[in-house]
C-alpha cells in the first residue's frame, strides 16, 4: 500500500464525520472532514508531510517556502517542511494569520518567509477555495510568488477548479475517492 493510500484510509477512518454541518464557506453539508484528527497524529503527520513532498518532487515544483492559512494548514506545513529536510530538499514553512497581528510587528505572515521568493500555498480542505484564495492574497501582498497550490482534500465542489484556473493545483485526495 502506498503512502497516499494509507493517508486516504486514515482520512476516511479518522477525519470523515457524517451529520449536519455548516462549512467555513457557509454552505451546509451532511459530511465534514476534520483533517486535524489525521494530521495531528504521528502517523498522519508523517504521511501528510510525505505525500505533500511527493507532489513537490514528482511535479518538479521549485519553491523556497510552503505555507497556508492557520489553523488547518499549520500541521501540514510543519510536516511537509520536516519531510523536505529529511529528503534533502529543505522547504521552510510559514503560516498566514486570519487577521493582522494586533501588536509588535503587525504581521499577517508568521515564519521565516522573505519577499521575492517562491512559495507553495496549502490547505487542508478545499470546498469553494475561499480560505485558500485569502492565504494566496496575503502571501502575494507580502511579496511571495505563488508557484503551486496543494490541498490535502478537494471536496470537489468548485474550489479546485477555481484554483486551477489561476495556479497549478494538486489535491492529495479527492472526496470521490473516500466517499465513492
Amino acid at each position: 500500500m502506498t503512502d497516499r493510500e494509507k493517508l486516504k484510509d486514515l482520512l476516511k477512518e479518522r477525519s470523515l464525520k457524517i451529520g449536519d454541518f455548516v462549512l467555513a464557506s457557509g454552505k451546509r453539508s451532511n459530511y465534514y472532514f476534520d483533517s486535524k484528527l489525521t494530521t495531528l497524529t504521528a502517523e498522519g503527520a508523517y504521511l501528510t508531510g510525505k505525500c505533500f513532498f511527493d507532489v513537490v518532487r514528482n511535479e518538479k515544483i521549485e519553491a523556497d517556502y510552503i505555507g497556508g492559512m492557520t489553523l488547518g494548514s499549520d500541521p501540514i506545513v510543519t510536516a511537509a517542511a520536516l519531510v523536505s529536510r529529511i529528503e534533502g530538499k529543505p522547504i521552510d514553512a510559514f503560516i498566514v494569520r486570519k487577521e493582522e497581528k494586533g501588536h509588535g510587528t503587525k504581521k499577517w505572515i508568521e515564519g521565516p518567509a522573505e519577499t521575492g521568493k517562491r512559495t507553495i500555498i496549502v490547505d487542508d480542505v478545499v470546498t469553494t477555495g475561499g480560505s485558500t484564495f485569502k492565504a494566496i492574497e496575503k502571501a502575494e501582498e507580502f511579496g511571495l510568488k505563488v508557484v503551486a497550490v496543494i490541498a490535502l482534500l478537494d471536496r470537489e465542489e468548485g474550489g479546485g477548479e477555481a484554483l486551477s484556473a489561476k495556479y497549478p493545483f494538486y489535491p492529495i485526495v479527492r472526496k470521490s475517492e473516500i466517499m465513492g
